[in-house]
């Protein structure tokens, strides 16, 4: 049934190795989805269509499918890959043929009068038809099925809702505090004491072991919006309020969202970056990003200059004296990152020297400041921050 949804968009896709959170630089593929298929009889595969929506819905359950770790960037809630991401789906899905149902009613009925009653010569300019009032037929007929319709959907709707804002936590179940920034993602993990930046992980669920994650969405600022249309549908975050949102992929990768909310000028490139890892490898991320840096006396003079020019009041590094900021990331495991500025470039040398050379090259209007680096000064930084892994 899913042919009969266009997918013809140009999904840049990134193939990432294995050890990818070692900062190693994505390789670029490109791909195209192919347009959908298309059959003659849309009329019998609409009505088809319909009772498998219906019936879907009914008797829904995730499916588990295998996904290699390629970064899915289009962001598609027609190609849901967690458990709230199909609810979602199901409903949506049942509305469009609802819809569809009742555009096909209207048009053909429509249809029928234009060519029915349709001018057919000079004497119907002098003839008035037939003035008829008050059919009860007809006003039962565009009255109660639209109500019974609206009732219909609305029940639905408050089931689906229920679902998915009152879902049964299990022990299991992991918890993440997401803090929006202008214009970067703070991520916290409070059962494990991890404090990362713009690349969230979460562990893979499947039927057989079901690890949902839940996510307390805070704001430091503004309102922003958090949504990974794969994952689960939009939702706010306020200043002075939390809300919550949970997430049970069932496909492992990168899944790409956005900020939904107009939140200033680099709104755009406030990017998310969801990692779904299998238990094994979710387990060694944390393990890893327990451990503190290793002092390296090759690099004291990066770490000097880190200091020296204010890079500590802004950004925290754990073990290091005059790193101590909250108002940037977290830089603890910055090379195990493979993006930087929140998505809008890859963490490579190349994209780093100029991220520290002038923030604003990369990222016009974020609220890094340019400090005025020399290239030694950029060389010695860049040399430190290369052993924060």
């Amino acid at each position: 049934m899913r042919a009969l949804i266009p997918r013809c968009w140009l999904l840049r896709e990134r193939s990432v190795g294995k050890e990818w959170q070692e900062g190693i630089v994505l390789n670029h593929q490109y791909t195209r989805y192919s347009l959908a298929t298309r059959s003659s009889g849309r009329g019998w595969q609409l009505l088809g269509f319909t009772v498998a929506a219906l019936a879907g819905f009914l008797s829904w359950a995730p499916v588990a499918r295998a996904q290699d770790s390629t970064i899915r960037a289009i962001q598609n809630i027609f190609d849901p890959l967690s458990a709230p991401a199909e609810t979602l789906y199901q409903i949506s899905i049942l509305v469009m043929a609802v819809c569809a149902g009742i555009f096909l009613v209207v048009g053909g009925l429509l249809t029928y009068a234009i060519v029915r009653y349709r001018r057919r010569g000079p004497e119907d300019d002098h003839e008035e038809p037939p003035q008829v009032y008050g059919s009860a037929a007809i006003e039962l007929a565009w009255t109660v099925p639209p109500i019974l319709i609206v009732v219909m959907l609305v029940l639905v709707t408050a089931r689906t809702i229920g679902e998915i804002q009152h879902p049964k936590m299990t022990e299991a179940a992991e918890e993440i505090r997401v803090i929006g920034h202008r214009f970067w993602w703070e991520v916290r993990y409070p059962k494990h004491d991890v404090v990362t930046a713009n690349e969230i992980h979460v562990p893979l669920s499947s039927r057989t072991n079901h690890v949902p994650t839940q996510m307390i969405l805070e704001s430091a600022d503004v309102i922003h919006g958090f949504w990974v249309p794969q994952l689960n549908g939009k939702t706010m975050l306020v200043p002075n309020y939390r809300n919550t949102m949970w997430i049970e992929p069932y496909a492992t990768g990168i899944y790409l969202g956005n900020c939904t909310v107009l939140c200033g000028q680099q709104h755009a490139n406030m990017l998310i970056r969801v990692v779904v890892d299998t238990p094994e490898v979710y387990q060694k991320w944390l393990a890893a990003q327990k451990q503190v840096p290793v002092s390296d006396a090759q690099v004291a003079e990066g770490q000097q200059q880190f200091i020296s020019n204010s890079c500590g009041t802004c950004h925290h590094i754990e073990n290091s004296r005059g790193a101590t900021g909250v108002f940037g990331p977290d830089l603890t495991h910055f090379s195990g990152r493979a993006t930087l500025g929140s998505g809008v470039a890859p963490n490579d040398n190349e994209h780093l020297r100029s991220w520290l050379t002038n923030p604003q090259d990369l990222k016009p209007g974020c609220l890094m400041p340019n400090m005025q680096l020399n290239s030694k000064q950029v060389d010695s930084i860049l040399a430190y921050l290369r052993t924060l892994k």
